[in-house]
């Protein structure tokens, strides 16, 4: 039997409604794609906004179909059991004492925030900022978009994205940890609200709501939704994993025991390790790991690196949608021929993407690639170097090893960079699943309607008895590797 179980995950480029059906004692997880949409940038003036309304539209679709799915597919009188929700981080919606929404949320690649990060430290130490919150100093973070609002004076209440959807649905409000955790404005040994480091920017009190755990149920849904969608109205949303990384992580395949690493790998890759407790030393700050909130009080220990964002956007310049015909190319080019820094903050907005290649190559004294084939191999040789020095720096600022890296998400699927990214950290590479974050979604709402998964290890072990992984061996030599990274970082 088990239970059917809808998936909202919501990627900084596209969003999708996954069916899942979980029966744990059965060892089945399985997912179907009910229904997916273009998600990105939409410029208004001089703004990015997410078009959160159609977001929500989209979501309201997708339930509907997944509904639908379930009961052309069960022979019983089958529905959804749950929803859960989780999206990229840092961005928000501000609602009115109302509950009205002020305005569309604001992009994080928006230019609000160029130089907010440089004037608050200079009223809020970096040390302070790392000890409490443990978080990455990235000029996006919610604290900092947070500084440059201009509609603090009129709002009531901060929701992140997930719990803004959540609102909608149910009409209950509140933050989910995982997600709350990636503002810089959560305490993470508290495993709460930095209320002081609020009021420092401005924040007024009250904004933040009170923050929930995964696992919990937000609410049912509100009667408007379950007409418009078709679903029972004694439907929970539950509370998931709502970072998507943080779902991703919970579908890392890990065995028990077992010491790994994992990239999850899509428009962002986010490189690290899972801990127990937060690593808040001076080390840590100077290698700039973040130190955000898991499912179970895990801590996800890791670095945002640019990912494929860079390989994006220069097929959305070319307008070349043969992705397996350029990487095949880029397999036979020559090896480290150019070489970029792919957290170059010149890389961060949307815009000509080859251009700044070829300008990050004049500032380099590189030549610049000549085919898109090499400007492929470019871009993939240079993120398994940024996984390879993210990687040796977790592991000596954490104090732990590693025997093999877990790739997960969309990129799992990209085989050269797979195996670059063997090649580059010398390690074997397990990648898959792909749908990492829907997977450990539903596993967290199954979870909390009585499958038996009492732990993350029980969880991991359904994925890797459910999914079909592929494995890469170091090739090459490790020296080569060495001498591309002190080309493109310098000698550490």
């Amino acid at each position: 039997m088990g239970v059917h179980l809808a998936a909202v995950d919501l990627g900084a480029s596209s969003g999708r409604v996954m069916l899942g059906h979980v029966d744990a004692r059965a060892g089945r997880l399985e997912l179907t794609e009910a229904h997916r949409f273009w998600n990105g940038a939409v410029r208004v003036g001089d703004t990015l906004h997410w078009d959160i309304l159609a977001l929500y539209r989209e979501t309201l679709r997708g339930l509907a179909a997944a509904d639908r799915l379930v009961r052309s597919s069960s022979a019983s009188a089958d529905r959804l059991a749950g929803v859960g929700i989780d999206s990229w981080a840092v961005d928000y919606g501000l609602l009115d004492a109302d509950g009205r929404l002020l305005g569309n949320p604001v992009h994080y690649r928006d230019a609000r925030t160029n130089g907010v990060m440089e004037r608050v430290l200079k009223s809020i130490a970096a040390e302070e900022l790392y000890a409490v919150t443990g978080l990455q100093q990235l000029p996006f973070n919610t604290i900092y978009q947070l500084a440059a609002e201009q509609e603090l004076g009129r709002a009531a209440t901060l929701l992140m994205i997930p719990d803004l959807l959540g609102y909608w649905l149910t009409g209950e409000q509140g933050a989910e940890a995982t997600n709350a955790s990636t503002t810089q404005l959560y305490d993470v040994r508290a495993r709460d609200w930095s209320e002081g480091l609020a009021r420092r920017i401005g924040v007024p009190g009250g904004l933040l709501p009170e923050i929930r755990e995964a696992g919990q149920v937000v609410g049912t849904l509100l009667p408007a939704v379950a007409e418009e969608t078709g679903l029972d109205p004694t439907t929970p949303v539950i509370a998931v994993g709502s970072h998507d990384t943080a779902s991703s992580v919970v579908a890392v395949p890990a065995g028990e025991g077992e010491r790994f690493a994992y990239i999850s790998s899509g428009t962002w890759s986010l490189v690290g390790l899972e801990l127990d407790e937060p690593v808040l030393t001076a080390e840590a700050q100077a290698a700039n790991f973040t130190n955000e909130g898991g499912v179970d009080g895990r801590i996800r220990f890791l670095r945002n690196v640019m990912g494929l964002w860079i390989l994006q956007e220069c097929l959305r310049g070319w307008g070349d949608d043969d992705l397996p015909g350029l990487l095949r190319a880029a397999a036979a080019a020559p090896a480290f021929a150019v070489l970029i820094d792919p957290d170059d903050p010149d890389f961060l907005a949307p815009g000509n993407m080859q251009a700044r290649i070829e300008e990050f190559c004049a500032r380099s004294g590189q030549d610049a690639p000549r085919s898109k084939a090499a400007v492929v191999r470019c871009v993939l040789e240079s993120l398994a170097l940024a996984y390879r020095r993210t990687l040796r720096l977790a592991r000596e600022v954490a104090g732990r090893e590693i025997d093999v890296v877990h790739v997960i998400g969309g990129g799992s699927r990209n085989e050269l960079l797979c195996q670059l990214t063997a090649d580059a950290c010398d390690l074997p590479v397990l990648a898959g699943p792909v749908e990492a974050s829907a997977l450990g979604n539903v596993l967290v709402q199954a979870r909390a309607l009585g499958e038996p998964l009492p732990d993350l290890t029980a969880m991991r072990a359904l994925v890797r008895a459910t999914h079909e992984l592929r494995r890469y061996l170091p090739q090459g030599k490790p020296a080569d590797w060495d001498a591309a990274e002190s080309r493109v970082f310098g000698t550490r």
